[in-house]
């Protein structure tokens, strides 16, 4: 995939929507260096959005402006916004997906939503802005990764993909339900192809 395509404005990573515009701006102010961007764009995120499960918040959002104006969202919405300040300020970003029990072992899984940014002194750096908690401590630490959660189990999954949208089968489900709760009993999935360990 072309690389302009992990720079441009979309219907979820919308960077031109004003309020996205105005935040990536004042992200990119006092910042010195591209790693200095990046950790301020992550950590924003990170800290600043709140995930929509672990505060128990309304409404479900999926475009980057929504998760910024409301201030929540799921993994996936908040992969959206990281996404869209990154490519707002000129550095390529794009999205990545984990395959996950939904509980501590075994089924049902569920997809995880995260990003990959491309560093110039580095290329490609995946990194997990969906909120840290006890038990999660995800960090902007290149060039060693430090997600929210590691694979456990055979049927877990790093899918090695490096999606420049995001996957219909995150975006129809986070577009259906308006709360929260909704999508927790309907969290996305994918079948992975060796189906012997699904």
């Amino acid at each position: 995939m072309p690389m302009h395509a992990f720079l441009a404005a979309s219907r979820y990573i919308d960077f031109d929507h004003p309020e996205v515009q105005a935040r990536a701006r004042s992200l990119a102010a006092d910042a010195d260096s591209e790693h200095a961007l990046v950790r301020r764009c992550f950590e924003f995120v990170r800290d600043d959005i709140r995930h929509s499960v672990d505060f128990r918040l309304n409404p479900v959002t999926c475009r980057a402006s929504d998760a910024l104006q409301h201030r929540t969202g799921y993994c996936y919405a908040k992969s959206h916004l990281l996404a869209a300040l990154l490519r707002a300020n000129g550095i390529p970003a794009g999205l990545c997906y984990q395959r996950l029990s939904v509980g501590d072992h075994g089924a049902p899984y569920c997809l995880h939503g995260l990003n990959a940014v491309f560093l110039s002194d580095h290329g490609w750096y995946r990194l997990d802005a969906r909120g840290n908690k006890p038990g999660v401590d995800a960090r902007f630490s290149p060039p060693v990764e430090a997600l929210a959660f590691a694979i456990r189990e055979p049927a877990e999954r790093d899918l090695p993909e490096i999606w420049a949208e995001p996957l219909p089968v995150v975006t129809e489900v986070l577009e259906r339900y308006a709360r929260y709760a909704e999508v927790l009993a309907h969290l996305p999935d994918v079948v992975l192809l060796d189906r012997a360990v699904g």
